[in-house]
This record gives C-alpha cells, sequence and structure tokens, in this order.
C-alpha cells in the first residue's frame, strides 16, 4: 500500500509539472501575440509607416524552457549611480542594483539588473529592473545591438530570467528612438537562441 501511495503521488507530481510546463509555454505564446498585436496596430505600432504597411509578423527563435532560468540573486546595494550610453546623445542614469546568476548549457553565466534613478512616470513600475544583454547571437541571428529582459525586484534570493521573452529595444525597429546600450559586463558568451530575432530575419 504504501509503494502504491508513493506511485500515486509520483504521477501526480509529474502531471502537476507537466501541466506547469504547458502552462509556461502558453505564457510564452500569448506575449509573443500580445507584442505581434502592438506592432501590427496602428495605435500602437513603433514602426515606420513603409513598415508597417509590410509587417506581418515579428521573428521569434522556437520556444525553448532551458532558456528560462532561475537564478541566484545578489543585491548590490552600494553602487554609484552612472550614465548608460545610449544610441543617442541622451544619458540616462543607472544603478546597479544586483546580479543573476545562472547556468546553462553548463555554462555559469552573470547578469548585473539596473533601476533608473528616475521615477517612472507610469503607475506599478516602482520595482521595475532594467536587464540589458549581448550574446553570440547578436548580429548573427538578433539584433546586433543587444536584447532586453524586463524584471521586478524579487522578494527573496532568486529571480526568474525567461529569454524566450527578451525583446529588441526600439531602435531596431524606428532610428527615430534613443535606445540604451548593453554595458561590456552584460555580454554572454554563449548563443542564447530564445526571444526575439533581428527585425526581417524568419
Amino acid at each position: 500500500m504504501k509503494y502504491l501511495f508513493t506511485s500515486v503521488v509520483l504521477l501526480i507530481s509529474f502531471f502537476t509539472l507537466a501541466q506547469t510546463k504547458e502552462e509556461i509555454i502558453q505564457e510564452i505564446k500569448t506575449h509573443q501575440a500580445s507584442e505581434n498585436k502592438d506592432f501590427g496596430t496602428a495605435e500602437t505600432t513603433i514602426l515606420t509607416e513603409e513598415d508597417f504597411k509590410e509587417f506581418e509578423e515579428l521573428a521569434f527563435y522556437p520556444i525553448d524552457l532551458k532558456y528560462r532560468v532561475t537564478a541566484k540573486f545578489i543585491r548590490t546595494p552600494d553602487e554609484e549611480p552612472f550614465l548608460m550610453p545610449t544610441t543617442t546623445e541622451r544619458l540616462p542614469e543607472y544603478v546597479k542594483y544586483g546580479e543573476a546568476h545562472f547556468t546553462i548549457k553548463g555554462k555559469q553565466l552573470q547578469l548585473n539588473l539596473y533601476k533608473n534613478t528616475e521615477p517612472y512616470d507610469e503607475p506599478g513600475y516602482e520595482d521595475y529592473l532594467f536587464l540589458p544583454f549581448t550574446d553570440l547571437t547578436s548580429g548573427d541571428g538578433s539584433y546586433g545591438g543587444g536584447r532586453f529582459l524586463d524584471a521586478r525586484i524579487p522578494e527573496g534570493e532568486t529571480i526568474v530570467l525567461d529569454f524566450n521573452k527578451a525583446y529588441n529595444p526600439y531602435c531596431a525597429y524606428n532610428a527615430k528612438y534613443s535606445c540604451p546600450i548593453p554595458p561590456e559586463e552584460n555580454d554572454l558568451l554563449i548563443r542564447i537562441e530564445a526571444g526575439v530575432k533581428a527585425f526581417g530575419k524568419h
């Protein structure tokens, strides 16, 4: 009876895990559909008029959950604010808020997360963290200027980074925008084949 109970628990755990994986994949698909809707709607698109006329959908790498990681989060409270270079003369002020340590394909990796020293105009972004990065796909499949991830300040000592939701800066689509340039310390020496590809690449 004990072994039967254990088997049932393991079976339930398996299906719970499978369902959770399915839910995560669906969440990513919903995210991608939302991105396509924003780009394909005249009121919300950032595309140039010419590109908007021809737009069908963004190109994404296949969803791959090995690029969704639970990272160790280390806060760095004594950092000095700095001016982050952008694609224009604009120099927004950020401060390094913490570090994410994680492993992908057996490689130990680290990314810094930053917080803007200026409060956001839009409510609900008080705990928003900015994560710009480059990797070995930058300029070879994904946008050469790097990509971004959104994150929130975690309550504990871990943070989930889902590179399937990595997105391009606005200037990858329209030169009128000013976009932060990822700091060199956020260059990952690995191919992150997840998230959005370079615009026009299918």
